[in-house]
């Protein structure tokens, strides 16, 4: 079946992965209105932003993975455009270069906005960089990181402490050390995506010199770890509630710990590669429902 253009190049951009941005940005913006800082328009623009940082990553991820070869026949996640001749890699080189104008444009339009401290300010500037970086860096170039194992703790950074502790800081101009603990716990979710996405593609990408984190570990670790993930993330938003004596509302994310605990048994149950395919997007979902439910509770707790 051919699918329209327009169908193509909104499966490039991974819609379901963007999820993962939203939930970010619920959870850093929830913390700042608990603590009663809110800007419609700030949170507006560093949505767009963070968004757009997805959609270039998924861009820049499939054209690299399609130049190493990684992207082959042998590969067990969906066909993208780009592996199937549907998108060319000239259109995909302009599609990434627009999505870096636009995501510069999105970000300074967003610290004008929010006009935070000059030290501040470079800090920020500092930090999207390194973002569009990390963004294109992944498989990109002769020693992209994404083929060295340290797509875990990027993911971790950017979806986590980057996203949740700058959206926060954007709103309430305010920081604290504890704060790193909610933004660890919803960047573990993310990483758990990632780690997933890598262990149902564990085979084709050592055959292909993509040694993640999960080809390091080995299917049985790389389980294990993953349960480890998602522990930790339950944790982690626990460790911040007790800290800052939260009241009860803060806890309604614990509903999410069925959805979490189900996934976990199924993948730790799980030795095969396509039966993985599914539960990528049983754990965004569940991820989703997570950080929504800390931040409903966040707000309710106001």
């Amino acid at each position: 079946m051919l699918l329209s253009p327009s169908t193509v190049w909104l499966e490039a951009t991974r819609p379901k992965t963007l999820l993962l941005a939203i939930a970010a940005l619920l959870c850093g913006n929830a913390l700042a209105v608990s603590q009663g800082h809110f800007s419609p328009s700030v949170a507006t623009l560093a949505l767009i932003t963070a968004l757009l940082l997805q959609i270039l990553s998924n861009l820049a991820n499939d054209y690299g993975d399609v130049k190493k070869g990684t992207d082959n026949a042998n590969r067990l996640g969906p066909i993208r455009g780009l592996q199937s001749g549907a998108i060319s890699l000239s259109a995909m080189r302009m599609a990434m270069a627009v999505t870096l104008l636009l995501i510069i444009l999105s970000g300074l339009a967003l610290l004008i906005l929010a006009q935070p401290a000059t030290t501040v300010l470079l800090i920020f500037l500092g930090l999207g960089a390194a973002a569009i970086i990390a963004a294109l860096a992944y498989t990109l170039g002769k020693r992209p990181y994404g083929y060295r194992g340290l797509g875990d703790p990027a993911v971790l950074i950017f979806f986590g402490w980057v996203a949740v502790g700058g959206s926060y800081y954007l709103q309430s101009h305010l920081f604290s050390l504890e704060i790193l603990l909610p933004a660890t716990a919803s960047g573990l979710l993310a990483v758990g995506v990632l780690n997933l996405n890598n262990l149902r593609d564990m085979d084709n990408d050592r055959a292909c010199g993509k040694i993640t984190l999960a080809a390091r570990l080995g299917s049985r670790l790389g389980r294990g770890y993953h349960l480890g993930l998602l522990a930790a993330s339950v944790l982690c938003f626990a460790a911040y509630n007790v800290i800052s004596a939260l009241p009860s509302w803060c806890w309604l994310y614990l509903l999410a710990i069925p959805l979490l605990l189900q996934h976990g048994i199924q993948v730790w149950a799980t030795t095969e590669g396509q039966a993985l395919r599914p539960m990528l997007g049983q754990l965004i979902r569940a991820a989703m429902f997570t950080n929504l439910l800390y931040a409903v509770g966040l707000i309710l707790s106001r």
